[in-house]
C-alpha cells in the first residue's frame, strides 16, 4: 500500500522554523519579501521609488509621500505583539494534525488569553477567506463525518446520535495519483 502523501508531507520542525524566523529582522524581511517580491511598490501611486524610515520602520513614496509599513494592510496592521510572536503563532496553529486551542496558544506564546484568542481567530479567517479565493476544481475527494464535542457517556451510539454535528471534507488529490493511493 502507497503512503498517504497528504498525511506524510514534508513540514517545518521547529529549529528550521527558528533558523528562518527566530528575529524581528528575519520576519520583517519575510513579510517584506512576500509583499514585494520584486521590490517596494507604493500602495498608492504604484511608484518604485522610496526610502525606508528605519526609525519607525515604514516606507515612504519618492512620488507621493505616502508612508507604509510592511503590517500596513494586514491582520498584522495595529498590533502590539512582535512579529516573532505572531509567525510562532502561524507555526504553532498549522502544524499540528489536530489543532491547537487558545488557551495552549496563550501558553505556548505567553501571551494573555485574549490575545490569543484574537491571534488564533484573526490567523483562521485569513486561512478562511483564502481557501475561499481558491475553489476546488480537478480530481476532488469528499467525505463526510460527524463531530461530537468531547466525551459523552450514555445515549445512543454512532450516526444517530444526538448532539453530533455533520460535516463534510474535501480535498484536491493530483491527477496523476489513484483515488485509492490517497487511503
Amino acid at each position: 500500500m502507497a503512503k498517504n502523501q497528504v498525511q506524510f508531507q514534508r513540514g517545518l520542525s521547529l529549529p528550521q522554523f527558528f533558523s528562518q524566523y527566530g528575529t524581528n529582522e528575519q520576519c520583517h524581511s519575510a513579510l517584506f519579501q512576500w509583499r514585494w517580491p520584486s521590490g517596494f511598490v507604493c500602495p498608492e501611486c504604484g511608484h518604485v521609488g522610496y526610502c525606508e524610515i528605519s526609525a519607525r520602520g515604514l516606507y515612504q513614496c519618492h512620488r507621493c509621500h505616502r508612508q507604509s509599513s510592511v503590517t500596513s494592510g494586514t491582520i498584522l496592521e495595529y498590533t502590539k505583539l512582535p512579529l516573532t510572536t505572531w509567525f510562532l503563532g502561524m507555526y504553532l496553529l498549522t502544524q499540528p494534525k489536530n489543532g491547537i486551542s487558545a488557551l495552549e496558544l496563550k501558553r505556548q506564546l505567553g501571551i494573555g488569553y485574549n490575545a490569543a484568542w484574537r491571534m488564533k481567530h484573526k490567523l483562521l479567517q485569513v486561512m478562511k477567506e483564502r481557501d475561499d479565493s481558491k475553489p476546488l476544481a480537478g480530481a476532488i475527494q469528499v467525505d463526510d463525518a460527524y463531530y461530537w464535542g468531547g466525551e459523552h457517556n450514555g445515549g445512543k451510539r454512532g450516526r444517530g446520535a444526538e448532539g453530533k454535528t455533520p460535516f463534510i471534507a474535501a480535498v484536491k488529490t493530483d491527477a496523476q495519483l489513484p483515488c485509492d493511493s490517497l487511503r
